[in-house]
Formats: C-alpha cells, sequence, structure tokens
C-alpha cells in the first residue's frame, strides 16, 4: 500500500510542475496592472464559453437542457466566476491607486468585540437584484480597525513575495468551486497553481482550457486530470509547496494520514505523514433552527419550500445542503410545518443522481433509521433522538432529517445553537429561519446567539448557499480546526475584499417574497429567488444573471427584473 509520502512518478505531472516553476518567476515580475489585465481577459473568457460550460455541466448532471434546474448551472457556475472576477478586480484597482480594498464598506462593532464588514449590498446594482439581501464578515474577536486595514489585500500587497505551487484538488459538485479556489490561490497567496479535475469534472477541461488560457500561457496554471494516483503524485511532488482540497474530510485524512487501515491507526495515533501546509473546505451535517413563532399558511408553505431548497439544490450534493432540521418540540404549527415540509419534497422536481454513491448513501439513510419516509427518490428521517448516525455522517444527497428541541423563543434558540455546536459534525455553514416579529422580541439576544453560533457561514432566512454566491464574503469552516481533526476544513476562501483575520460570515434575506413582503411589511422587492428548486425561470434568470456579472450595466436589469417575477 503507498504512502502519503510514497511517490509515484506521473510524467506529465513532473513537466507540469517544471512549467509552474518557471511560470512562478513570470508571476512575480508582474504588476498589478498585469495582473488586472489577465482578470479582465479572464473575464471575457468566461464570458464567451459560459454557454459552453453550462452546456457540458448539464450533460454531466443530466439534466434536460430545457429543464429550469440549468439556472443552478448558470448561478453556481459563470455567475459565479464572473462576480468573484468583478470583486478581485475592484480590490486590485484599489491597491493600484492607493487605497485599501476596504475602502467603501461599512463596518460596525460585532459582538464579542469582532468587527462586521457590510460586503453585500456594496453597489447600487447589489440593492436593486438583491434587494432584502445582506452579508457582513466578521473577524475574529480583538481585531482593531486599523489592524483590519494595513491587512487587506493579503499577498498583492507585495505582489512580488511569490509562494512556490500548490496543487488545488477540485470538487465534483459545484462546478465554481475549481476556478475559484485556484484564482485565490493565485491572488491571496501569490501561489501559481497546478489545477487536479476531479473526474467527475473531467468533461469540463476543454472548457477550464479557454478560460484560463492567457493563465496557462504564462505558466500560472496547469490543469491536470486522472484518478487517486494522479491525485497522490501531485501532492506528493517535491515541486508542490502546498496543497487546497475541496472534498470530504476522509479524503483529507487519506492525504495527511495515509488510507486504509494504517492510516486509521496513524490518525488515532496522530502520527502525520504529509510535509507540507494543507487548507481545505470540507463540508458537515448543516442545521436549519427554524425558531417557532406565529405563521400564516403562506408562510409555512414557503419556508417549507425554502428548506426543501437547502436540502435539494443540486439534489443535496452540496457541502453546505442542510441535513438536520431543528424544530421546536413545543411549537404550535410544527405539525402544519412538517405537513408543508412533506408536500414541498414531493413536488419538487425529479432529477438523475449523478453524483456517484448516491443511491447507496440513501439507502444506508434507510437502514440507519427503520422509520424513515421515502417521499419520491427522497428520504425524511424524522424524530432523530440522541446520539443519532445522522448527527455524524454527511449523507451528501437528498436525505432530510429533523430533530426537536424543547422551548419557544430564547430558550430553544439557546437550545438549538448549543445542540448544533455539541452535536452536529462540521462547521462549514448554518440557517436559521425566524418570523421578524420573533426576531424584533428577542432584540440584542438573537445576535447573541449568532455569535454564539461556530458556523463559518450562518444565514438567517437564507440559505448559507447565498454566502457561497457573495464574491466579496469569506467561504470555509469556522476557526480553529486542525489536521488532525478537520471537520469541515482549514482557512477560506472566495473573500474577493482579500481581508485577514476573519472568522465568519453572516446572511440575512427576507422571510417572504415580493409582493406578500411589501403587504406585510417588509418592504423588500426580493422575489422568489432563482436558486429555488421551484423557481419556474431560473434558467433564463441565472442566465442573465450571470451575463450582468461579467459586463454590469442599465439595460440588462429590466431583463432580469421581468424573469424574475416570473419565477
Amino acid at each position: 500500500m503507498t504512502t502519503s509520502t510514497e511517490r509515484i512518478a506521473v510524467p506529465p505531472l513532473d513537466s507540469a510542475v517544471v512549467r509552474l516553476q518557471h511560470g512562478e518567476q513570470t508571476w512575480a515580475a508582474l504588476s498589478l496592472r498585469d495582473r488586472l489585465d489577465l482578470l479582465t481577459a479572464l473575464s471575457e473568457a468566461t464570458r464567451a464559453h459560459a454557454q459552453e460550460w453550462v452546456d457540458v455541466a448539464c450533460r454531466i448532471k443530466k439534466l434536460p437542457a430545457d429543464s429550469p434546474l440549468v439556472g443552478e448551472e448558470w448561478i453556481s457556475g459563470p455567475y459565479a466566476m464572473l462576480s468573484s472576477i468583478g470583486a478581485l478586480s475592484a480590490s486590485l484597482t484599489a491597491i493600484l491607486e492607493g487605497r485599501s480594498p476596504l475602502d467603501g464598506f461599512g463596518q460596525s462593532r460585532a459582538p464579542g468585540d469582532r468587527l462586521a464588514v457590510r460586503v453585500l449590498p456594496h453597489n447600487i446594482f447589489d440593492r436593486l437584484l438583491l434587494n432584502g439581501f445582506s452579508a457582513e464578515v466578521w473577524t475574529m474577536p480583538g481585531v482593531s480597525p486599523a489592524e483590519l486595514r494595513d491587512t487587506a489585500g493579503l499577498a498583492q500587497r507585495r505582489p512580488a513575495d511569490t509562494d512556490g505551487v500548490g496543487v488545488v484538488l477540485g470538487a465534483g459538485n459545484i462546478f465554481s468551486i475549481a476556478p475559484l479556489d485556484t484564482l485565490y490561490e493565485l491572488f491571496a497567496h501569490n501561489r501559481v497553481v497546478l489545477l487536479k479535475l476531479n473526474p467527475i469534472t473531467d468533461p469540463l477541461l476543454p472548457v477550464f482550457e479557454k478560460v484560463f488560457a492567457r493563465f496557462i500561457e504564462l505558466g500560472l496554471v496547469e490543469i491536470v486530470t486522472g484518478g487517486v494516483d494522479v491525485g497522490h503524485a501531485a501532492v506528493t511532488h517535491p515541486g508542490i509547496g502546498h496543497i487546497h482540497i475541496t472534498g470530504s474530510v476522509k479524503s483529507h485524512d487519506a492525504i495527511v494520514f495515509g488510507s486504509g487501515v494504517d492510516g486509521l491507526a496513524r490518525r488515532h495515533r496522530g502520527e502525520v505523514l504529509l510535509d507540507k501546509p494543507i487548507t481545505s473546505e470540507l463540508g458537515g451535517v448543516s442545521p436549519t433552527i427554524v425558531v417557532p413563532g406565529k405563521w400564516s399558511a403562506r408562510d409555512l408553505d414557503y419556508q417549507a419550500e425554502h428548506i426543501v431548497t437547502q436540502k435539494l439544490h443540486n439534489n443535496g450534493y452540496n457541502c453546505v445542503a442542510s441535513q438536520v432540521l431543528v424544530l421546536s418540540s413545543d411549537w404550535a404549527q410544527k405539525d402544519a410545518f412538517l405537513a408543508a415540509l412533506r408536500t414541498a419534497f414531493a413536488k419538487a422536481p425529479d432529477r438523475a443522481p449523478y453524483y456517484p454513491g448516491s443511491d447507496d448513501r440513501c439507502a444506508k439513510a434507510v437502514t440507519d433509521h427503520p422509520g424513515a419516509e421515502r417521499i419520491a427518490d427522497r428520504v425524511l428521517l424524522d424524530g432523530l433522538v440522541a446520539d443519532d448516525i445522522a448527527f455524524d455522517e454527511e449523507y451528501f444527497g437528498p436525505v432530510l432529517a429533523v430533530t426537536y428541541q424543547p422551548g419557544e423563543g430564547r430558550e430553544f434558540l439557546d437550545n438549538a445553537v448549543e445542540f448544533a455546536n455539541r452535536r452536529l459534525s462540521g462547521t462549514l455553514g448554518a440557517n436559521i429561519v425566524i418570523h421578524p416579529r420573533t426576531e424584533r422580541g428577542l432584540g440584542t439576544g438573537f445576535t447573541d446567539a449568532i455569535a454564539a453560533l461556530r458556523y463559518g457561514t450562518i444565514a438567517i432566512n437564507a440559505w448559507t448557499g447565498v454566502g457561497y454566491l457573495t464574491a466579496r464574503a469569506t467561504w470555509g469552516a469556522f476557526p480553529g480546526h486542525t489536521i488532525d481533526d478537520a471537520q469541515s476544513g482549514i482557512g477560506v476562501v472566495h473573500n474577493g475584499v482579500l481581508l485577514d483575520h476573519t472568522e465568519r460570515t453572516v446572511v440575512h434575506g427576507p422571510f417572504r417574497p415580493f409582493p406578500r413582503s411589501v403587504l406585510c411589511g417588509e418592504f423588500t422587492m426580493s422575489p422568489r429567488p432563482p436558486w429555488f428548486v421551484t423557481n419556474r425561470t431560473a434558467a433564463t434568470t441565472g442566465r442573465r444573471l450571470a451575463a450582468f456579472a461579467g459586463a454590469p450595466g442599465w439595460r440588462k436589469l429590466p431583463g432580469i427584473f421581468l424573469s424574475a417575477l416570473r419565477g
């Protein structure tokens, strides 16, 4: 059996690393203006090949070309990529002009001696297109405004100080992850990148080669494909100085400790084989906490649809898919809400289980829980208690569990936060659904509960996936994990403002969609979001949003609004 440090030679990989080693010198010599020009070329190439990107993605995921679900691929693919390019370009422009990337971003105090940087909305277009949504990046406790400002820009403050060659082990579920991780290595850490694609995404190789063509020509990026043997050769290559992986904690531990029984034994002994630093995003068991309140029937239906989206977007193959729904055992409307949830679960669009092992994981969830309900091709587990395996094991598929905590108001919220922190595996993302009236009644107690919740992204009346799509927000696990207990990972990505000393992203969204929001006094203008699995015009809206992200302009807004309102 090969250990993590025993190298297998792969000649094409050796050649790629040599080109990157030369490319690092090129990268060091490029000015900020040169790097901005590269980002412009990257944006143009992404726009030019966006349709091809989405077409290939749909073939991989077996989505019919006329399905509204194609919108998922536009929004989580080219839109996410183009938004991030725009955010990075703005940060580099600020540095080039002698300003801080933080200039123009509002700051406030958050609980526990933290700073909160408002990254959404950032401009008039954000306010129009995502009306009612907001996002803040919270710092670690004790960070001063001067310290935050002085470090903003990360490695781009000293562009000539490069940091070698890194390997990015790409994910196989969301197809912007690998390109965005590559960008973050380049611009946040000044590392040139060997991108190893997940085999699921191998058909996208020609697209990514076209998108990154200028970077590849200069020796800044190399893209390779292959199986576990190529991945192993990459992480053990002497020319590779850093590893970043998006995947499972099992894959992470195989890199750090080795695979199989021997690797497990080394992990228990704390015997690390890996001889280079590693960062990671590894998923976990994500909760959605529903704070009890007095809801209308339409509120129940809409939030049931919302939670089904949190679970079934990309058929549940998301690192931040909601897996455990936390309800109050004392909520008078819990039975009505569960009925609405079952209806929404059943009505969600059918889709092919494209991700390997999906059917086996669903079958295991049923085997693990004799009372499991099969709803279409999905699994609902109601009434989980104590040490249920669903609290520890990420099913990574269309499996949703329901558990209960006692109390109402602050008592329930404190119980739910303590349960999520103590009992659920991972710290990537947590969702909270709460009626605005209930939130107002909790006062500062609600913000204190958010501060106590140890997750890298927390979404209130929104899905944490919005945090992923917010280019200026940070994305990653809550800080503090180590290579011998990685849970949801180490480090962050995205972070278009290039902030240091960050702890989490906090997202807020509207409790109701427009126009019902206005009729109920919320005064937000966002209709049903295009990432909802039930959105009828998601494909059109997603395509138009991607076009806007690549080249914002007022003339593009009416078409986006009209499509969104019909969704």
